[in-house]
């Protein structure tokens, strides 16, 4: 079964709005998910269920929820009648606090990213260097091409959402690393001088995102974490210990390429939750009943 309007829909998502090719397909799923449940011939408030049945979480049927509403609007806009545009509501999703990365953690997965190879432990060491300093996504990181730094300036240009461009200044420290990564490191690992990538992969190529996630769960695994430690944490590291810092909401949003400042204010909650747990802990009001001579009492 096909939908209506599929690819004048994709086109406008790309073309008209600019939305990235990760979103895009992300729209992709979310709609082909809707194409298999037309099968089912059910009313569209069964929609709900089946989502459950596939297991996605209330987040995730949320965002499923939001890429519909906006393909029915564009249908309504084109003269296509969608009833189903007041059928469907996303669910409320409660907002959790984004998992960040101590600064003891990012050491540690600094010190077992190394590599017998000189050259691949300096590109490992620089992409760390690079998502914890820049807060940037893992598409806005692969995405990084030489003509992008200014050494001069001392600036890296990012390539964000929507094709909106930002730029994001670097210390004295990652400017350094980063021109000696460049100057001594990365042309010994680069196969093809077309290739303009600031980071490569062990292919010689432009790494994927793959190739990111690939390596951070390898550092994980000997760093002795629970977990792979995922990129998105970075970026969340890099917020808080801004903020945490005295750094301003403002210049934190202009930093990650946040679109809405609300976006940025979910890291207030994330320092003030750290405050409540320093304090706890430090704080010689914490535990006062035990430290009360028992004669007082």
């Amino acid at each position: 079964m096909n939908l209506p309007l599929w690819i004048e829909f994709f086109d406008d998502l790309q073309h008209v709005r600019g939305r990235s090719l990760n979103t895009v397909m992300a729209y992709r799923r979310d709609l082909e998910l809707l194409v298999q449940f037309k099968m089912t011939d059910k009313p569209i408030t069964a929609f709900y269920e089946f989502m459950k049945k596939n297991k996605l979480s209330t987040r995730s049927q949320a965002r499923v929820i939001s890429s519909l509403r906006t393909y029915f609007r564009f249908l309504e806009s084109r003269g296509i009648n969608s009833p189903e545009l007041m059928d469907l509501r996303p669910p409320k999703v409660k907002a959790g606090l984004p998992k960040t990365l101590s600064v003891e953690e990012f050491h540690k997965l600094l010190l077992f990213s190394g590599a017998q190879d000189p050259d691949r432990s300096a590109r490992n060491r620089m992409t760390l260097l690079l998502l914890y300093g820049l807060g940037c996504r893992v598409s806005e990181l692969i995405c990084l091409d030489l003509a992008d730094f200014n050494e001069t300036d001392r600036t890296l240009k990012i390539l964000g959402k929507g094709s909106k461009e930002r730029l994001v200044p670097l210390t004295d420290t990652l400017n350094e690393e980063l021109v000696n990564y460049l100057k001594i490191h990365r042309r010994r690992i680069n196969k093809e001088d077309s290739n303009q990538s600031l980071l490569i992969n062990d292919r010689g190529h432009r790494p994927s995102r793959v190739d990111i996630w690939r390596w951070l769960a390898a550092w994980s695994v000997r760093a002795g974490f629970s977990e792979p430690v995922s990129p998105h944490r970075f970026r969340h590291a890099c917020a808080t210990v801004l903020l945490e810092n005295g750094a301003d909401l403002r210049s934190i949003q202009m930093l990650l390429g946040h679109a809405s400042i609300q976006t940025t204010q979910i890291y207030t909650n994330v320092t003030t939750q750290n405050l409540v747990k320093t304090v706890e802990e430090h704080h010689p009001l914490s535990n006062l009943d035990q430290k009360i001579p028992e004669t007082v009492l």
